[in-house]
């Protein structure tokens, strides 16, 4: 007969170090990243030669950057060791953000950008984290990563703008850069130097992972969920504005409330997900309520409670899915495979990013916002048809 409740296993004191340590310098990183996202493109339309395409570049070229060095940078640290890998990527994204806050045009902000892009430490990161705790805790390890890095989102979404009025937007840059020097200091201090141990490193391994089609079925899904991400506020925020009439200065609490609210159904499914008799089933279901929730913001109508219930909704499924898919690929790919493997999940986020922020504009410009949110609400079921498993009993 199977077991009616999922055994727990506790982290230890060395795995709450260490991902208390993986998720500051994954949150100082995404913080500075996305700091400039609420203001950058008003900006940057204002700079010497100056165009849509250049503004779009300006706001969009770190993905394309970072999804083609996830994979080379998480394979090398397979190879050299973690630590190396992701304080060179901090430099890397540090200098980028130099770069920008000293260039007086639209290239010089599109080049700092595209190196910050190219610090593409993620892969490394999160092998990092698998690294060093064991299977059963996995997914809560990963749930505390992904929690810290959606409050450090949210965070960059609300305080951008009144920052932006006091130190300018180089001022952004500036500090960017300084967060990254910290988290570099924090790196060299605390994260282990090594790889993973007990077993010898693949050469090739990413080709033996892009192979594998147990990883890449958690690929496919890592990127229809960016995907849907980035569509959704390509559209979400001019559907606040024009049609619920919601000020723009209200929209990070409007998020921030919603996410909150999530939390009711992403920890039990984060709990069900531990231990020895995890439900394989959940991840479907996450699909599940992600496409839900797009039905709901397409159907549900243009008001402050619609959207909010919708988005709660929409980031009880994504907030699991996105620490629950790295966990379940880190316990698939061998100790030696690790690294690769999780850099080219990395790649297939941000290349679904990439896709959503293009492919959301162009159906917002033919079918409205109505469209999007049906279009990402069919993404979200081929998710769950793709990530479909049996309760194992």
């Amino acid at each position: 007969m199977a077991e009616s409740t999922v055994e727990r296993v506790p982290l230890t004191a060395a795995e709450w170090r260490h991902t208390a340590l993986v998720a500051g310098v994954f949150s100082m990183r995404t913080f500075g990243l996305f700091l400039l996202l609420p203001v950058l493109a008003l900006y940057a339309a204002d700079l010497p030669d100056a165009t849509p395409l250049m503004v779009g570049l300006a706001v969009g070229i770190y993905g394309l950057t970072q999804a083609l060095l996830q994979v080379p940078l998480g394979a090398l640290s397979d190879r050299v060791g973690r630590r190396p890998v992701v304080a060179g990527g901090l430099v890397v994204f540090g200098l980028g953000g130099v770069l920008a806050a000293l260039s007086p045009g639209i290239l010089g902000i599109v080049a700092g950008r595209a190196l910050q892009g190219a610090g593409a430490i993620s892969g490394a990161l999160s092998a990092s984290l698998a690294d060093h705790t064991r299977d059963e805790v996995r997914t809560r390890a990963m749930a505390l990563l992904g929690a810290t890095m959606g409050l450090s989102f949210i965070g960059a979404m609300v305080l951008a703008p009144p920052l932006a009025a006091v130190i300018g937007i180089r001022g952004l840059f500036w500090f960017s850069a300084l967060l990254a020097a910290v988290a570099v200091m924090a790196v060299l201090v605390a994260l282990p130097g090594g790889g993973p141990k007990g077993e010898s490193v693949a050469r090739g391994g990413w080709l033996v992972a892009l192979a594998d089609r147990g990883l890449m079925r958690l690929n496919f899904g890592a990127f229809i969920l960016h995907m849907v991400l980035t569509a959704t506020f390509v559209t979400l925020p001019v559907m606040l504005r024009d049609e619920v009439l919601l000020p723009v200065a209200q929209h990070g609490p409007l998020y921030l409330g919603a996410l909150v609210l999530s939390l009711a159904v992403v920890i039990p499914m984060v709990i069900a997900s531990d231990g020895r008799r995890a439900r394989p089933e959940l991840p479907m279901v996450a699909f599940g309520l992600l496409a839900a929730g797009q039905l709901w913001l397409a159907a549900g109508g243009a008001t402050v409670v619609s959207v909010l219930v919708a988005m709660t909704v929409f980031f009880a499924g994504f907030n699991y899915l996105e620490a629950r898919l790295p966990a379940l690929l880190s316990q698939r790919a061998p100790l030696g495979l690790r690294g690769a493997a999780l850099g080219l999940f990395g790649a297939a986020q941000f290349l679904g990013a990439f896709f959503g922020g293009a492919l959301g504009g162009a159906v917002q410009g033919q079918w409205g916002s109505a469209g999007v949110f049906s279009a990402a609400a069919c993404a979200g079921a081929a998710g769950a048809l793709l990530l479909r498993e049996r309760r194992r009993v």
